[in-house]
């Protein structure tokens, strides 16, 4: 019997400091044991009251290492942040690390919500759902080979095309629950994204998700059918001590291998196509130990 969804884990994004070379060990580790997808977080700076400052390395750089050092995985930004770059170098930087990849990057979108990190670097967080709307659309048309002029509010761009001429787009997924960054990237993107505690890492608050993207889908002509879903859901593997606090109202799988497979399951049930681990603790000895639970989903 074939596994019934792909399953993805996310790799550290401010946890801890993680050197280069851990991340290529854990990417190649995700691989050896059978995960489908690795992925890098897309943000510049977390700076909470009563919490360290810390942020991660720039995820595009780490991508386009992973590419480079992997061979099957699929590779990409959960989920790039449109206004951290303007769109016609954000599309140049997607299909390079996609050429890196031979074709295995997807390409997931938002509009960015962590107000601190945009004020830091001096980043533009006003009209923020007007400025991904623009952006998207330079992006997925450069993307798709087209020849792009716009003049927008916010965005310009005279004659822009990519080179060297792209064999093989990338894959498009957009995360959001708001309805106009929905509404403008469902007509074109391949797969969706939930983020798990918008739907409480609970399969039955993931397929009312599902469901509300799927009548969105028809109201912008989409066959909701041609859209998959993807969820990120907290995980803990006791293997190492926490580095995570989850949210109260979003409690993670556990259980083992067995726990977390039959968790995993209950996720496809609900109409996931994918699962993204967000694991606590992520390392490769966890990665590696996880790989029990993916065994089962191929039994």
């Amino acid at each position: 019997m074939g596994r019934p969804l792909q399953v993805g884990v996310q790799l550290p994004e401010a946890e801890r400091e993680a050197p280069w070379p851990e991340y290529a060990a854990m990417a190649l580790a995700a691989e050896a044991v059978g995960f489908d997808s690795v992925w890098m977080g897309d943000h510049l700076l977390y700076r909470d009251p009563g919490d360290p400052e810390r942020g991660p390395w720039d995820a595009w750089t780490i991508l386009g290492g992973l590419a480079a050092v992997t061979q099957r995985v699929r590779v990409g930004p959960l989920v790039a942040c449109l206004g951290f770059h303007r769109p016609g170098m954000l599309a140049r930087m997607a299909a390079t690390v996609n050429e890196i990849a031979e074709g295995r990057l997807t390409f997931g979108v938002g509009a960015g919500w962590n107000e601190p990190e945009f004020r830091a670097f001096g980043i533009p967080f006003d009209h923020r759902v007007a400025r991904f709307e623009e952006s998207f659309d330079v992006i997925r048309r450069l993307l798709a080979g087209e020849r792009v002029t716009t003049h927008g509010p916010f965005v310009e761009v005279e004659d822009a095309v990519l080179y060297p001429r792209i064999a093989r787009p990338p894959r498009l997924m957009v995360g959001s629950t708001g309805e106009r960054v929905l509404r403008a990237t469902l007509p074109w993107v391949a797969a969706w994204n939930a983020w798990g505690p918008w739907c409480g890492n609970d399969p039955d608050g993931f397929a009312r998700e599902s469901d509300r993207v799927s009548a969105l889908a028809r109201t912008v002509g989409r066959d909701p059918a041609e859209i998959e879903r993807s969820v990120c859901v907290y995980v803990e593997v006791d293997v190492a001590p926490g580095e995570r606090a989850f949210e109260e109202d979003a409690p993670p799988l556990t259980g083992g291998a067995q726990g977390i497979a039959e968790g995993l399951r209950a996720f496809a049930a609900a109409g996931a196509h994918e699962v993204i681990l967000v694991v606590n603790v992520v390392t490769e000895r966890s990665i590696r130990a996880l790989g029990d639970a993916l065994a089962l989903l191929d039994a």
